[in-house]
């Protein structure tokens, strides 16, 4: 049976990739090049400093230590600056009722993101009392697809990696889920998630019953 639910942040609880896209693009352009928002899947599920090499490499850009450690805090400037205004109504379709689910059933809840701002968005949106325990980027040293973020996670918690279930919309989450074996569903498109346990489109119409046939 699965004891802990652990959840990604940016698309799967809160749709916060548009404004890390935003802020990419905007260090693209002063860099001369431009950034797609296909070339920002590739960040999906990255930290920030292995998100801004993505980034160079797609624009052929070199620089030295210095500079990216400049370009990196001005990106983060910049996304810390778009989400100032967020609210609880950019909580992605159905996951409200799904954590309220969770925690009337006893399934205890944590978050394990790359992002170094998870704490403030949540606290923006108002979800933070629904988690026992917040694992983010300021946490861990190893991005995704190491498992750490989510070991430390089911530490936490105090539950054991195998009773644990990864909720994650990017591949280097699924992976890092299999690598801490630990069961996963994959949120998004199936092409785009290979090696979920199951794959759907958003918590809009599932609930613990259906976690639950699913795990017995």
């Amino acid at each position: 049976m699965i004891e802990a639910c652990i959840f990604d942040l940016d698309g799967v609880i809160v749709d916060t990739a548009r404004y890390h896209y935003i802020a990419w693009r905007k260090i693209a352009e002063e860099l001369g090049f431009v950034f797609s928002k296909d070339d920002n899947e590739r960040l999906k599920g990255v930290g920030r400093l292995e998100s801004l090499e993505i980034l160079l490499q797609i624009g052929q850009v070199n620089l030295d230590e210095n500079e990216k450690n400049k370009l990196a805090k001005e990106k983060n400037e910049i996304y810390l600056k778009l989400i100032e205004g967020m609210t609880p109504d950019e909580i992605l379709p159905g996951v409200t009722a799904f954590l309220k689910d969770l925690r009337k059933n006893n399934i205890l809840i944590a978050l394990g993101s790359a992002s170094k701002n998870a704490p403030f968005i949540l606290e923006r949106t108002t979800l933070t009392p629904y988690f026992n325990a917040i694992i983010d980027g300021n946490m861990v040293s190893k991005a995704k697809p190491d498992p750490e973020v989510f070991l430390k996670g089911a530490t936490q918690l105090g539950i054991e990696p195998a009773k644990c279930l990864v909720f994650e919309d990017a591949q280097a989450g699924i992976e890092a889920a299999i690598n801490a074996g630990m069961h996963c569903i994959g949120i998004g498109e199936k092409e785009n998630l290979k090696g979920a346990d199951f794959v759907i489109p958003g918590f809009q119409e599932f609930n613990y019953d259906r976690l639950r046939s699913w795990y017995l």
